[in-house]
This record gives C-alpha cells, sequence and structure tokens, in this order.
C-alpha cells in the first residue's frame, strides 16, 4: 500500500487509514473513531450540531429548535461540545447582552460526515415516527 498523506500533515501515516485498510484484530480500529463517538455518540449532540448548521443561535432558539431537550441537558450538551472545540459561546455585551452559540471551524468541518450520516440514515434506517414531538425509531 502507498501512503498518501495531506501536504503538512503531521499525522502519523497509520491515523489517515480506514479500519478497512488495516490488517487487524477485532477492536484494533483507529483511536480517532473512538474519540469521535465519544462525542458524537452522546445523545443529542449531534441534533445541536445540525441545528448550529445554520449560523448562531441563542439558547432559547436551540431549546426551541431541538424539540424534546431539557434546558439542563441543553446546557450540559452545549459546554461539552465547547470544551471539545465544535461549539463557542459568542457573548455581546450589549445592552442588553446577548449569548450566542455557533459551530468552530473543527464543528463546520463535521457537517459534511453529518449530511453523509443522515443521508445513510435515510437509505438504511426505518422512517422515524413523532412522538411528543421527539423523533422515535418505529
Amino acid at each position: 500500500m502507498t501512503e498518501t498523506r495531506p501536504a503538512g500533515s503531521t499525522r502519523p501515516p497509520e491515523a489517515t487509514q480506514t479500519c478497512a485498510e488495516k490488517a487487524h484484530a477485532v477492536g484494533q480500529c483507529d483511536g480517532a473513531l473512538w474519540q469521535v463517538f465519544a462525542i458524537l455518540g452522546k445523545r443529542w449532540n449531534g441534533v445541536i450540531i445540525g441545528a448550529l448548521s445554520d449560523g448562531p443561535a441563542s439558547f432559547s432558539q436551540l431549546g426551541r429548535g431541538v424539540t424534546g431537550i431539557s434546558d439542563s441537558v441543553l446546557s450540559d450538551r452545549l459546554s461539552g461540545l465547547a470544551a471539545a472545540g465544535i461549539v463557542t459561546r459568542l457573548v455581546d455585551s450589549g445592552p442588553p447582552v446577548a449569548v450566542s452559540y455557533a459551530l468552530t471551524a473543527a464543528g463546520q468541518a463535521l457537517l459534511p460526515a453529518m449530511d453523509e450520516l443522515r443521508s445513510w440514515a435515510q437509505d438504511h434506517l426505518p422512517t422515524p415516527t413523532f412522538v411528543r414531538g421527539a423523533p422515535a425509531r418505529g
């Protein structure tokens, strides 16, 4: 196999290989996948990222846009996404003081992958039904 890496890449060659390209035993997949699913695998994180894909939003706009999430969980998820460098908290000193949330460059870079996941779900998962405003698989 010929190694191809982006110019200036500091990632080791094995970090750029897909799981299928690696001759490995079960359970030895790329640590980057573990990292990304530790973030995206948390309930609501992907939906919040999707909600911010059109631009910054206030906490209340996100609360209304992410149907079924409580304020405390939304706050927790936004803090976690900010700590991961995916979301940034923007404060406009006002008056009045206004706080909004936006995707960072790293968060924006996730959007093509999120679009691929959305497309895959539409093609391979049952059509969601809606129960009390929150999507549920049926």
